[in-house]
């Protein structure tokens, strides 16, 4: 029987080794590795190389999504498996596109998520579900519209806000300050806007803005 090599990744210890014990308590797994950053999960997965990484996506600093990137550009082999509390088709989306083979919620049952991790390692996209249902009604929506969705519909409320202040001159720290956020919370909805917009500078996001009406000059 063939072994599934995992590293696991998530910042908080006790769900990272409440993982490791579920899938170690598997004969057909074994985990190698494990880490709480960004960082790590990358020394991880160079000193292993693993079939599978168990990537949450809410880390402190560099995201999960940043970071699976990263594993994809050098390891392509690799699979990544998203882990996440957030049920957010936005996250979905940019899941898939950073190169993730599936997107998992934390609040899924053990089966799922070894079915999720057998299916990765087999090379196979893993869905959860109400993903599944997430992604048909996008495409259905983008057929039955006529056309390409704009990239703005894909941000979410908050990221809206998000961009608006920025658009308006203010530090990330006014816009923590005025949303209730940390900083580190303004920086990640800031980065998921970049992405999302495929815009590369804080000036092209304000004309960006401009451009949509956004704020008034």
């Amino acid at each position: 029987m063939r072994t599934i090599r995992v590293v696991v990744v998530d910042d908080h210890t006790l769900i990272r080794q409440g993982i490791v014990g579920l899938l170690e308590s598997q004969p057909d797994i074994r985990v190698v590795g494990q880490a709480g950053t960004s960082d790590g999960a990358l020394a991880a997965v160079t000193e292993f190389v693993p079939d599978v990484v168990l990537m949450d996506i809410s880390m402190p600093g560099t995201t999960g999504l940043d970071t699976t990137s990263k594993i994809k550009a050098s390891w392509p082999t690799v699979r990544v498996l998203i882990l996440t509390i957030h049920d957010r088709e936005d996250y979905l989306e940019e899941a898939l596109r950073a190169g993730a083979s599936g997107y998992v919620l934390k609040g899924a049952d053990i089966g799922e998520l070894l079915q999720a991790v057998r299916s990765a390692a087999r090379g196979e996209i893993y869905l959860h579900p109400a993903a599944t249902k997430t992604l048909i009604d996008d495409y259905v929506r983008s057929v039955t519209g006529g056309g390409e969705r704009d990239p703005h519909d894909g941000l979410s409320e908050r990221e809206r806000e998000v961009l608006r202040l920025i658009a308006e001159g203010k530090t990330t720290g006014e816009i923590a300050a005025e949303l209730f956020l940390s900083p580190h919370t303004v920086q990640s909805h800031r980065d998921h806007i970049m992405t999302k917009l495929d815009l590369h500078s804080i000036a092209a996001l304000i004309r960006y803005a401009i451009g949509k009406g956004l704020i008034d000059l």
